[in-house]
């Protein structure tokens, strides 16, 4: 009796552990995404180049619900048998926003324009820039279609 007593406080221990040390991670990651957010100006830029003023909110909330979406989904394991075609669909959409989200990243640290000032690429710029989304394109389809279908 004893003996399932403790057990059973060492397993409550332990989940409690667990679950502070989850909620912390989880806070840790949140934050950093709010951060980066914040640091890149992303929404704000995203407003600015679609010329959508008035509708901000519906940025700011496709990036509140997105988040919420994906988190449960990850967290509750779910998932959808669907035919490659139709998933085409969110991954062209997933595709754009780590696109944005790279190239607001870059538009931050000026990484581009720095090297090719360094690399005397500046006549050459615009190729360059197709060149790199030719081959994130091609890469990811790729990768999609062949490599993990």
């Amino acid at each position: 009796m004893k003996i399932t007593r403790e057990k059973n406080v060492a397993e409550v221990g332990q989940g409690l552990l667990l679950s502070v040390i989850g909620l912390a991670g989880g806070f840790a990651v949140g934050s950093a995404y709010v951060a980066l957010l914040i640091v890149l100006d992303l929404i704000p830029r995203l407003v600015q180049l679609t010329r959508a003023y008035r509708r901000s909110v519906i940025f700011e909330s496709g990036i509140l619900f997105g988040a919420l979406y994906w988190s449960s989904a990850d967290l509750f394991n779910w998932s959808f048998k669907l035919p490659a075609s139709i998933l085409l669909i969110p991954a062209i959409f997933q595709g754009l926003f780590v696109g944005m989200f790279a190239a607001a990243l870059t538009e931050v640290l000026n990484v581009i324009p720095i090297l090719s000032k360094r690399f005397k690429l500046m006549p050459h710029l615009f190729s360059l820039l197709l060149a790199m989304v030719l081959g994130k394109v091609v890469g990811s389809l790729i990768d999609w279609l062949w490599l993990h279908p």
